[in-house]
């Protein structure tokens, strides 16, 4: 019995010894794994990041605002000598530069373009840290911003013009060929063109403000309407659906494929080809502007027509850009607005959901830059990264698993397709991960992005510091500035580090 003892707790510490032998070799086999949380501070600079913010008007960073109270439009842009300093005075920064040009300077004569007009723009946009909004007005009410000489010499004076804003008849077949031919010729050089911010649609009225579009035969409206959405189809389109004078603003969407939804369920119809246009509206802030019984945009136009118009929704797949009414300087003398006032048209412009603003060129008043500060850091989207986390250290070939919560602090989402993305970095090696993010879709309020990312089988086994950035899905350098603190001057923003390491086999 005693020898049977003996043999048993020899068998059990032989064992005792190879469990810890087997556990001690595993050991040292696996790669401790520790899960790294982050949570980046927030910042409240304001941040100067694409598609969102000012606009300049007519000109770009870096020129000399209009004096006074005045502006220009409609004619070719006076290109300023650049010093090389893109600040501008007295005036936010902006990345979106707005030319606005009539009919007449780009179509010089029948189906002959003069081209350079909107190539030096789009060059110079580009230059100054811009990208450019364009819209191409048919006439304004002068004779020097009439339609073009050789046009006006092949229709004449027409006498069946039916608004007073129409200088021309559309009804002309003529209107269509040349016009509408000029705006599909632009479609066909111009869409997807990367310095193209968007293109403001355009076909009647003084300044192709739409006046007067309820008057349009049905096969004239869908003409005009279609000569954009057949051409542009890259390229972000706006257009005007709110211009005051239609009784049924929901009818220049009527028959069309631009979508749509309406207070009683109704809309365009769904699916791939339906498309999501943006729209504008010119006078944002026109509480006392008119003498008609105290009447105004902001009171008995936009809150109405933007649902109407079947446009409440629109925001969710495509900006929404609005023109200041007068000028700053207009506001604070002349009209003698308040702050509160100031304050109170900024927030209707959020309730709307705007991402950027033609303030015309024209200086920002000095008491009002702080409520102008506020207002950007709401206009279109601000990301926020809460809270980001990754495992401390990840083998090659293996899995990255990392999560993420932000918060949208805007009041839009980012339209252009930039990515989400994680870089790995040390002395030897730089891996860029994209994550599958749409970022499209990260609309006001929190955002969970979680991703399980792989390591390429060769990444060399060392420390690296884990980065993340929003970037070009181009080049993939980084566009989008987040309202966190840490960002290096490549543009990334430092997590923390991570430590690649092979196991033993």
């Amino acid at each position: 019995m005693l020898k049977l003892r003996v043999l048993c707790d020899a068998k059990t510490i032989l064992l005792f010894a190879f469990f810890v032998f087997s556990f001690t070799l595993s050991a040292q086999r696996s790669v401790p794994e520790v899960a790294v949380k982050v949570y980046p501070k927030e910042i409240n600079d304001v941040l100067n990041n694409p598609g969102i913010g000012f606009t300049t008007f007519q000109r770009f960073n870096g020129d000399e605002l209009n004096e006074g109270i005045d502006w220009t439009e409609g004619f070719p842009i006076e290109y300023q000598e650049f010093d090389g300093d893109l600040t501008n005075p007295n005036h936010p920064q902006t990345t979106i530069a707005y030319f606005r040009v009539n009919w007449r300077f780009l179509e010089v004569e029948p189906e002959i373009y003069n081209w350079d007009l909107i190539d030096k723009a789009l060059r110079t946009a580009a230059e100054r840290g811009q990208t450019l909004m364009l819209r191409i007005s048919p006439y304004e009410g002068e004779e020097e911003k009439d339609v073009p000489a050789w046009y006006r010499k092949i229709i004449g004076k027409e006498k069946s013009v039916k608004s007073a804003k129409w200088e021309v008849d559309p009804e002309n077949p003529a209107y269509l060929k040349y016009f509408g031919g000029m705006i599909a010729a632009l479609g066909q050089r111009y869409d997807g063109h990367p310095d193209l911010e968007m293109v403001d649609v355009s076909f009647v009225g003084h300044w192709g403000e739409g006046d007067g579009m309820h008057l349009l035969s049905d096969p004239t409206r869908l003409a005009l309407i279609n000569v954009y959405l057949d051409n542009f189809k890259k390229t972000h389109l706006i257009f005007q659906p709110l211009n005051g004078d239609a009784p049924d603003p929901g009818k220049l969407v009527n028959g069309t494929n631009i979508a749509a939804y309406w207070p009683d369920g109704s809309n365009n119809g769904q699916g791939s080809n339906i498309r999501h246009l943006g729209w504008r509206i010119d006078c944002l802030g026109d509480i006392n502007f008119w003498e008609a019984g105290g009447w105004s945009h902001m009171s008995d136009i936009y809150p109405q027509d933007i649902i109407k118009s079947g446009m409440s929704q629109a925001w969710k797949k495509a900006p929404v850009i609005m023109e200041i009414c007068g000028t700053f300087l207009q506001w604070l003398g002349p009209r003698q607005y308040t702050k509160d006032t100031v304050k109170y048209i900024f927030e209707k412009a959020l309730q709307w959901h705007i991402s950027s603003f033609n303030a015309k060129s024209s200086a920002v008043p000095e008491e009002w830059r702080p409520l102008v500060d506020e207002w950007l850091n709401k206009m279109g989207y601000r990301y926020v990264l809460r809270k980001f986390t990754f495992p401390s250290v990840v083998r090659p070939h293996g899995q990255l698993a990392v999560t993420s919560w932000w918060e949208n602090k805007g009041v839009a989402p980012i339209y252009k397709d930039y990515k989400f993305v994680i870089r790995l970095k040390n002395q030897r090696k730089t891996i860029i991960l994209p994550t599958d993010a749409d970022i499209r879709t990260w609309f006001p309020g929190d955002i969970l992005h979680d991703e399980k990312l792989y390591i390429p089988y060769d990444m060399p086994e060392g420390t690296y510091v884990i980065e993340i950035a929003v970037v070009s899905p181009v080049s993939y350098e980084p566009r989008v500035k987040l309202a966190i603190a840490g960002v290096n001057d490549d543009g990334w923003y430092p997590m923390g580090e991570i430590r690649v390491k092979k196991i033993d086999q």
